[in-house]
């Protein structure tokens, strides 16, 4: 297979509610620098480094974040930036994203690698030696998908049963995907992690075209009856259109849910690279390291007989605390909050409260 024929699909359409208020309707976390300099998804395109070219990495967004995603990112062709009318999960993201390299690519066996917008990989080097043997295997027809050990019993993720291990002739080792098990409660994910057998299911997959075309059909059809439509739309210039029309009518699921638990064909690469998923606020203990109290903080911070806390800010304004355990505080130049860590869940409920409110609508 030529680069030529390798594909990136970047997902980056979430509106990152768990890390309000940083984390705006308009403005969500993949759009936002929330650990250095560059934004998450200038992180994300930085990393693929020579894996992808700039001209076969696409991104899959919401329409109102188009034109933004495209200042961020001057090295991507603007077309290749594709907002969704509405959210509908990642399987129609993923069917879309199949109509998209499609209708630039004839090679049916052109390879996708699918990757989420929020994630934290330092080690570049051995991020991009499992990309290009994930990208080798999807090309033997496989559906590959990317496996992480657990470091804890974590509810947030979902968990891959993997079995023997099979042998492609890479220096990345792959294990055949026996079962998904979907985000478990806490009792249950300890007892998961007990099992080395267990991988945390990372959301970055590799396949090529006419295996996902074929695995939706067979799995997905309501999805993938739309995919030949959304190809003659790219090509005729009307995707934008075409997708105002089809794409609502699409169920909202996962990919996981809607085509790799119903799959018999799945290898899991294990990672050989550091990883992890900032999923909301509690995440930053993984990518800052604590003061002697344990309070992770990033901008401006004094604080009395404080301690386990997460304190973010601007830089501009200082946070003060006395006497406080185990929060997680957030300034913003229009929106504060104050929350137990253990609640950080509850955002959502923040949010729903003040869309319901006409006052409070502007701070979503």
């Amino acid at each position: 297979m030529t680069p030529n024929d390798t594909y990136a699909v970047i997902m980056a359409g979430g509106k990152g509610e768990r890390f309000w208020p940083l984390s705006r309707a308009s403005r969500p976390k993949q759009l936002l620098p929330i650990l250095g300099s560059l934004t998450m998804i200038e992180e994300t395109i930085s990393r693929l480094g020579p894996t992808v070219s700039p001209q076969n990495t696409l991104v899959i967004t919401n329409n109102s974040y188009v034109g933004h995603i495209g200042d961020i990112l001057d090295t991507i062709p603007r077309a290749n930036i594709i907002g969704e009318p509405c959210g509908r999960d990642t399987a129609p993201c993923v069917a879309l994203a199949a109509a998209a390299v499609s209708a630039r690519n004839d090679n049916p066996d052109a390879v996708m690698i699918i990757l989420p917008a929020d994630h934290v990989i330092r080690d570049k080097e051995a991020f991009q030696t499992v990309l290009s043997d994930c990208a080798a295997a999807a090309e033997k027809g496989h559906l590959v998908t990317i496996g992480i050990n657990p470091r804890c019993p974590s509810t947030a993720y979902g968990y891959i049963k993997c079995s023997s291990p099979i042998s492609m002739g890479t220096q990345t080792r792959f294990l055949k995907g026996e079962s998904f098990i979907e985000k478990p409660d806490i009792d249950t994910a300890k007892e998961l992690i007990r099992d080395p057998s267990f991988k945390w299911n990372s959301g970055m997959f590799a396949w090529s075209v006419s295996t996902i075309t074929e695995k939706l059909n067979k799995h997905a059809p309501e999805i993938a009856e739309k995919i030949p439509a959304m190809i003659n739309a790219a090509r005729s210039g009307k995707l934008e259109n075409t997708l105002q029309s089809i794409y609502p009518e699409l169920p909202k699921v996962s990919i996981d849910y809607a085509l790799m638990e119903k799959s018999d064909d799945i290898l899991v690469a294990e990672c050989s690279f550091d990883w992890d998923d900032i999923g909301n606020w509690t995440a930053l203990r993984n990518q800052i390291s604590p003061d002697k109290s344990n309070n992770v903080v990033k901008g401006l911070h004094i604080g009395v007989g404080t301690s386990n806390s997460i304190i973010y800010g601007d830089g501009s304004h200082l946070i003060a605390t006395i006497d406080v355990d185990d929060l997680i505080v957030v300034q913003t130049k229009d929106a504060t909050l104050v929350c137990k860590s253990a609640s950080s869940q509850k955002i959502k409920d923040i949010l729903q409260m003040a869309s319901a409110n006409s006052e409070l609508k502007r701070f979503i």
